[in-house]
Parts: C-alpha cells; sequence; structure tokens
C-alpha cells in the first residue's frame, strides 16, 4: 500500500507531505498508479524548487518522499496551487485505486518548545 499524507500548519496551510511504500499491484517498474503518483509528487517538488523558486527540506528514496515548505512561503499563490494540485491529484487516484494508494491530510503537530 502506498500512503500519502498531506500536511497542514496551525493556520490551515499545506506545509509537507510523505509518502511512503508502494502500490504492489505490477512489478517494480511497471506499476502505473505506483508510477503516476510518483510522477505528481516529482512535478509538485519540481514546480516549487523551479517556478516558485524554494529551498525544500526534502529526503527522497525507493519508497520514501518527504517535502517541507518553509513556513514563510506557504501563502503565495504559486505555492497554494502546486500543493493544492498535487493534493487533488493524489486524491482522484486514491479514489479509483483505494486497496492500492491512501491520502490523508493531517494537521502537523505544535512544535517543541
Amino acid at each position: 500500500m502506498l500512503h500519502v499524507t498531506f500536511y497542514e500548519d496551525n493556520r490551515e496551510r499545506l506545509s509537507s507531505f510523505v509518502a511512503e511504500g508502494h502500490t504492489e499491484l505490477a512489478e517494480h517498474g511497471e506499476d502505473i498508479v505506483c508510477a503516476a503518483v510518483s510522477a505528481i509528487l516529482q512535478a509538485a517538488r519540481l514546480g516549487l524548487e523551479s517556478h516558485a523558486g524554494l529551498k525544500l527540506a526534502v529526503h527522497q528514496e525507493s519508497g520514501d518522499m518527504r517535502l517541507g515548505v518553509p513556513a514563510e512561503e506557504r501563502d503565495r499563490d504559486d505555492v497554494r496551487a502546486i500543493l493544492s494540485t498535487a493534493l487533488l491529484s493524489c486524491e482522484a487516484i486514491a479514489a479509483q485505486y483505494p486497496d492500492a494508494v491512501r491520502v490523508r491530510r493531517e494537521t502537523e503537530a505544535p512544535a517543541r518548545q
């Protein structure tokens, strides 16, 4: 199962996402559902870095992608559009393949003092 979680900060702004696992619908490299979600998240990263010019906190390896957007950039229209589009796209795929992809939206835990 591929789990994708989009996080919101305490102001209800999309702030980060985490994708973990694989859909396991086909052999590695041939799974079009896993590839579709991966392409969406990669496109979001590229848009945020190249189009919006953000410096992101990113960790990426097979079956694990984590991306965080700096708090001071989250109100920008372009950043909101890119993250919202990625969320909507992943939700659409999860609706078509509920046994393979799960998308959640959660609130970030408050920062520790």
